[in-house]
């Protein structure tokens, strides 16, 4: 996938052309997320084994930024996601076929040491000239920002029949009558996200640096 520029999303950006649109996805989760009873029938179905979940979630949120993202074959639906108390998390499931991400940076921040106080692990990548490569990337998140731009959007269609992500994404993971949307391809200037869980089929890392530190430093 050749992603020089934003070239690749539509054809005719200029590489130096800021996307005109401007996305804020700190509400997303609140608007396609079921609410109620539909929430509490989707915990009996995990529980039950009728509706799978990929895994039991943390209880600790993480910080991904990247200063951008190009992505193919993109869905996005409401999900409920559950700790291994049975806790219920609701998140934006977000699953892009082939990514590619310059500038990745990843954090998570612990408070919970007694006597030590906050300990910080950041993870860099991609930001030697040769970007993070992922395919088939699921993101659970809680909040993004970053100005973005789509190719063929739909949105409002049902999460169950979303067909543009990693293969069985929306048939996989969707739940009829959710809230989705997709698109051909996706790209996100100035990418920031808190997310709770993450996966890929494969996930290469270019000129990695992961370190750990005492102290508040995160990737923003």
């Amino acid at each position: 996938m050749d992603t020089t520029s934003p070239d690749v999303l539509d054809g005719s950006t200029d590489a130096t052309e800021t996307p005109e649109s401007h996305t804020s996805w700190k509400r997303f989760a609140l608007f396609s997320v079921p609410a109620g009873a539909a929430i509490g029938g989707i915990l009996v179905a995990m529980a039950s084994g009728a509706l799978a979940a990929s895994f039991s979630i943390s209880g600790q949120q993480f910080k991904i930024s990247a200063d951008e993202m190009y992505g193919e074959g993109f869905s996005q639906f409401g999900w409920i996601n559950a700790t291994v108390r049975n806790e219920p998390v609701p998140t934006a499931t977000a699953g892009i076929s082939e990514a590619e991400i310059h500038g990745l940076c990843q954090s998570v921040l612990t408070t919970e040491f007694p006597l030590v106080g906050p300990v910080s692990l950041m993870l860099t990548a991609g930001d030697a000239g040769t970007p993070v490569q992922a395919s088939d990337l699921v993101i659970d998140m809680e909040q993004m920002d970053g100005n973005a731009q789509f190719t063929n959007m739909e949105i409002g269609r049902d999460a169950s029949t979303l067909d543009k992500g990693p293969d069985g994404f929306g048939s996989g993971r969707g739940y009829t009558d959710l809230f989705g949307m997709q698109s051909d391809t996706i790209y996100v200037q100035d990418l920031e996200q808190t997310a709770r869980a993450a996966s890929a089929g494969t996930f290469k890392l270019h000129n990695l640096s992961l370190g750990i530190s005492l102290g508040d430093d995160e990737c923003f």
